[in-house]
C-alpha cells in the first residue's frame, strides 16, 4: 500500500496520506466530519506562537481518531525563534506524544546534535520520524542509531536511502507536486525491491486505526 506520511496538500487521494494542518485548518477540520489522517503541531518557525490555549486545543484534538501524529515539530537554527524557546516547545510536545501514544513528525534543520541529545535525555517510547531527510549517509546513520526513522521526499541522498532499513523508511510528498507513487518507484529502485515492499507507512497506518 502506498502511504504519503507527510503532505501539505488538501487534494483527496485514493491512498492514505497524513495531511499536516496549521492550527486554523485544524479548527475547521476537527469541527467537521471530514475524513482523513491529520497531524498538527508547533512548527519551530512558529514556536513563539505557543500558548496554553493552543496547547489545550492540541491536546483535545489528539483524542480525535483522525489525529494520528504530532507535528511537524522540531528544531531549526534558521528560524527566527530563539533556540531555547524551540527546545522548550518541543519538549512539551514530546511529553504530549508520550502521553497520547502518538508518533512525531520531526522537522530538523542544522540542529541534529541537539535533537539526538534531547532524544537520549528523554528516552521517548513513541516513534520519531525525521521528515524530508536529505542528509548524507553519516547523518542518516547517526539518526538511525539514535532510534529515529527517516522519511524521504522528492529530493534525497541515494546512499542514505540505501542504508535505511525498510521498516524505518517512510515516504512523503511534503510540498512537492510529484506523485508519491513516483517517489516510491525511485526509492524501490535504490533498495532493489518492489514498491509494495516499502511497507513502513502501511504498518504505521494499521497501528493508527
Amino acid at each position: 500500500m502506498i502511504v504519503d506520511i507527510h503532505t501539505h496538500s488538501s487534494v483527496q487521494t485514493d491512498y492514505p496520506a497524513i495531511r499536516n494542518l496549521n492550527f486554523d485548518e485544524a479548527e475547521n477540520v476537527f469541527a467537521s466530519d471530514e475524513n482523513g489522517f491529520f497531524s498538527v503541531g508547533f512548527h519551530p518557525w512558529y514556536a513563539d506562537e505557543f500558548s496554553t490555549i493552543l496547547l489545550n486545543k492540541l491536546t483535545a484534538w489528539t483524542s480525535d481518531s483522525r489525529f494520528v501524529a504530532l507535528g511537524e515539530c522540531g528544531l531549526d537554527k534558521n528560524s527566527q525563534v530563539p533556540f531555547d524557546m524551540q527546545i522548550r516547545v518541543l519538549e512539551i510536545q514530546i511529553a504530549l506524544s508520550e502521553k497520547t501514544c502518538k508518533p512525531m513528525i520531526i522537522h530538523c534543520v542544522s540542529s541534529f546534535n541537539e535533537l539526538f541529545e534531547l532524544k537520549k535525555k528523554l528516552n521517548p517510547h513513541q516513534l520519531w520520524i525525521i521528515h524530508g531527510f536529505r542528509g548524507k549517509p553519516q547523518l542518516a546513520s547517526q539518526a538511525l542509531h539514535a532510534g529515529c526513522a527517516l522519511s524521504f521526499g522528492e529530493h534525497f541522498n541515494p546512499e542514505s536511502v540505501r542504508l535505511t532499513p525498510i521498516d524505518r523508511l517512510f515516504i512523503e510528498t511534503d510540498e512537492s507536486v510529484q506523485p508519491v507513487s513516483e517517489i516510491y518507484r525511485s526509492i524501490s529502485l535504490i533498495k532493489n525491491c518492489q514498491p509494495d515492499d516499502l511497507h513502513a507507512g502501511e504498518n504505521l497506518i494499521k497501528l493508527m486505526k
